[in-house]
């Protein structure tokens, strides 16, 4: 999710406002581009969003985000424990996920992002919003704009019926939940995860898929931001972010690709040859 002007931020904020910038950056929070004020102690609340652009705002407050070294790759079922220093050792963790159902029992656990894979929303209005959501944020009600992504309803339809699918957001869920209310009309996600669910670490807001309760060698993860998923990129399948591109055709194409790795008893062959042929 994301709140950006168009042309240049210098223009859209001619003078320094302190009660301006500290409502624009609340939003870069709440919607999980900017760590909280004071992420310390709160390992579990965190975000790999960043927007599209460099905006004054994060100008203003990059001090509190990016630490751009990545931890090594972890690719076993041990859930992970992400301590202040950035240090990551394995810990018995009580799993993100229910039991698994009797009838998503012999299927690959597929974890989708939300925002800028799925659906773009903004706090700037748009006429052509798919879905309008009411959020308060500091006691004030404020409207987000969403737009669905093009061919989302087909690909959700077909990805519930193939795989267990679980959504997994750093967005807050006060914003996420109503969202995917609007968007998953068919059931398809069998859980959803939000910002207290990921890990923080060195500034982003980590999906640790070794929390979830599943076997790795049956999970992939879609998501539009590599920090999303640093800890495993090996269960990865990346995609381009999308903003407002109605001619976007990604999600489709992808569908014949999944139709083949919903038929694997091992995902990681099949993935890192998509990975070289991409």
């Amino acid at each position: 999710m994301e709140d950006h002007n168009n042309g240049s931020p210098l223009k859209a904020v001619k003078s320094f406002d302190r009660t301006a910038v500290q409502f624009h950056f609340h939003l870069l929070v709440f919607s999980g581009h900017l760590p909280p004020p004071n992420p310390a102690g709160v390992q579990n609340q965190t975000s790999s969003k960043k927007p599209r652009n460099r905006s004054i705002f994060q100008s203003l407050f990059c001090c509190l985000c990016h630490d751009n070294s990545e931890p090594i790759p972890v690719n076993n079922n041990a859930p992970l424990l992400v301590e202040e220093n950035g240090s990551v050792t394995k810990s018995t963790v009580k799993y993100l996920l229910p039991e698994i159902k009797p009838q998503d029992a012999s299927k690959i656990c597929v974890v989708i992002d939300l925002d800028e894979t799925l659906v773009h929303s903004s706090f700037k209005p748009v006429n052509n919003a798919d879905f309008i959501i009411p959020v308060e944020i500091d006691g004030v009600m404020h409207q987000v704009y969403v737009l669905k992504r093009p061919h989302v309803d087909e690909f959700l339809r077909r990805m519930g019926e193939l795989f267990e699918c679980v959504l997994f957001t750093a967005s807050l869920a006060k914003y996420a939940d109503p969202v995917a209310d609007l968007l998953d009309k068919w059931g398809a996600f069998r859980a959803r995860l939000f910002r207290e669910s990921c890990v923080f670490h060195r500034g982003n807001y980590v999906k640790d898929l070794s929390r979830l309760g599943r076997d790795l060698t049956r999970i992939i993860i879609i998501d539009n931001s590599p920090a999303s998923y640093v800890f495993h990129p090996d269960n990865a399948v990346p995609v381009a972010s999308w903003f407002d591109n109605m001619a976007d055709t990604e999600l489709l194409d992808l569908l014949p690709f999944f139709e083949r790795l919903s038929k694997v008893d091992d995902v990681y062959t099949v993935l890192k040859q998509h990975r070289t042929t991409s």
